[in-house]
C-alpha cells in the first residue's frame, strides 16, 4: 500500500526498521502470526521443526512496522520483534571520520594543491 502523501521533512528522520525472531522448535504451526499480520510480512514454511509442525518465516521483514502483533497472539511466545539498530557501514565509516577527523591522506594531497597554486 503507498501512502497518499509523504512527510515534508522526511529526509531528516530516520525510519526504524525492526527484526523478527522465530523460535523454531517452540512454534506449534498455528499461523496466528500470518494471518493476522497487517503487513502480511510473515509466511508458513514448507520445512518441519523438531514437532513437525511447519513454523512461520519472514517474507517481507523490510516492511515490519515493529507492532508487535505477532508476539502478542503467539500462544507459544515462539516469536518476538526487536528494533533493528544496526547502521549501514556508510554511515559508520563517516561517523568514525568526523570523529577524528579528516584522513591523514586527504590533508596531505591539499597541501600538494595549495603549493601547487602559489608556485603558479
Amino acid at each position: 500500500m503507498k501512502p497518499w502523501r509523504t512527510p515534508l521533512d522526511i529526509d531528516k528522520h530516520k525510519l526504524p526498521h525492526y527484526k523478527i525472531y522465530i523460535i523454531v522448535d517452540r512454534c506449534k504451526g498455528c499461523s496466528f502470526c500470518v494471518e493476522y499480520c497487517p503487513k502480511k510480512v510473515l509466511e508458513m514454511s514448507e520445512e518441519f521443526n523438531i514437532k513437525g509442525y511447519h513454523p512461520p518465516f519472514p517474507v517481507r521483514e523490510d516492511q515490519c512496522v515493529g507492532c508487535d502483533l505477532c508476539e502478542l497472539i503467539c500462544p507459544e511466545f515462539a516469536i518476538y520483534v526487536l528494533k533493528d539498530e544496526e547502521e549501514p557501514e556508510d554511515k559508520i565509516k563517516m561517523n568514525v571520520e568526523n570523529a577524528i577527523g579528516e584522513p591523514e591522506g586527504d590533508k596531505e594531497s591539499e597541501n600538494e594543491q595549495s603549493k601547487d597554486k602559489i608556485k603558479t
